[in-house]
């Protein structure tokens, strides 16, 4: 693992003289010195330099014990090595430096309450920064962990939508061909037509493959082309009709192909012919785009409804919300929700 960083120089900076000047102030280690004495002056270097070489080296230590171990996979060993760094270094430290300043400053006899106050204020103010600083790593951690979910929940989403793309655009072709051989065996005028609407329908299909949203405008023009296939092999018995579409077809966006699903599976799934023809209503007013038919099962066809899933985990993926699904015995209407809409 890469050796931990943090931008911690001005809290040292600030934080190493301060316990330097306020902590012997605090236990009484300057003793009979006084600001007329140059020792006294020199002895605030002499505590800031320990607050120096304690800072440093726990934060060495500190350090150092990240890049091996973490709290949740070895918490007792890191809870050790805390111990540690108090016990064979903070402590050891703070006695021999306060008396080697006794014997230096000419405070010949060592106050021992002085020297045992100051060591455990220094012990507890290793364990406080210290603290701070696993903390202010958690943090920094958390905010790593949450971007890295972010990032591979990104991925995921996007994989699923290209998967869901790739069962739309197979199944599209497949429909359209059968279509077209059906119209070459019964009329080759009209599937001359035919292939030629085929061709832009789908350059539209193709087009659309890295955008997630299009202008309503747009899917209906494609709409319009598809609907016009299906007129060349059904006539009157499929009908379409249009409420709202003039008004918000430059306002709103929705997922691309979506619409055309919706009328395949209305085609699919339902019997009707000159006598009883499907008529499938596409209504678009300011929050929805809906598309409803008659209900006329058939009956040899049941169906899986995987269509209707992958639409609605397309619209969940981009929209953030799913598709409506509206159905009883005489009717079926799915409403998709429109992007962009004011």
């Amino acid at each position: 693992r890469a050796a931990p960083t943090i931008d911690d120089l001005r809290v040292r900076l600030v934080g190493i003289p301060g316990f330097g000047v306020l902590i012997p102030n605090l236990t009484g280690l300057f003793g009979s010195l006084g600001p007329r004495d140059a020792v006294y002056w020199v002895g605030y270097l002499w505590f800031v330099a320990l607050a120096w070489l304690i800072w440093q080296g726990n934060r060495w230590l500190l350090f150092q014990q990240r890049r091996w171990l973490d709290w949740f996979r070895h918490p007792g060993q890191k809870v050790l090595l805390l111990l540690f760094a108090i016990v064979c270094y903070t402590a050891p430290l703070t006695v021999l430096w306060l008396l080697a300043w006794y014997g230096w400053s000419g405070l010949v006899t060592p106050d021992l309450a002085a020297v045992q106050a100051t060591t455990l204020i220094n012990v507890i103010c290793v364990v406080f920064v210290t603290h701070v600083y696993e903390t202010v790593f958690l943090i920094r951690e958390r905010g790593e962990d949450i971007l890295e979910l972010e990032r591979l929940e990104h991925a995921r989403a996007q994989a699923q939508l290209d998967a869901l793309r790739n069962q739309i655009d197979p199944h599209f072709l497949f429909n359209s061909l059968n279509t077209l051989g059906w119209l070459i065996e019964t009329d080759p005028a009209r599937a001359g037509v035919f292939n030629e609407t085929l061709a832009r329908v789908y350059r539209y299909v193709l087009a659309q493959r890295d955008r997630d949203l299009v202008l309503l405008r747009e899917e209906l023009a494609f709409v319009d082309d598809y609907v016009f296939l299906l007129e060349l092999r059904f006539g009157e018995a499929l009908r379409v009709e249009y409420r709202g579409r003039e008004r918000w077809a430059e306002r709103c966006l929705v997922v691309p192909v979506s619409i055309q699903l919706l009328i395949e599976n209305a085609v699919k799934h339902n019997v009707f012919s000159l006598e009883t023809p499907l008529t499938i209503q596409i209504v678009v007013d300011g929050e929805h785009v809906e598309v409803r038919n008659a209900r006329r099962p058939k009956r040899t066809r049941d169906s899986s409804r995987v269509g209707l899933h992958n639409l609605g985990a397309r619209y969940r993926l981009v929209v953030g919300t799913g598709i409506d699904v509206d159905e009883n015995e005489d009717q079926f209407a799915v409403r998709l929700p429109i992007v962009g809409a004011a």
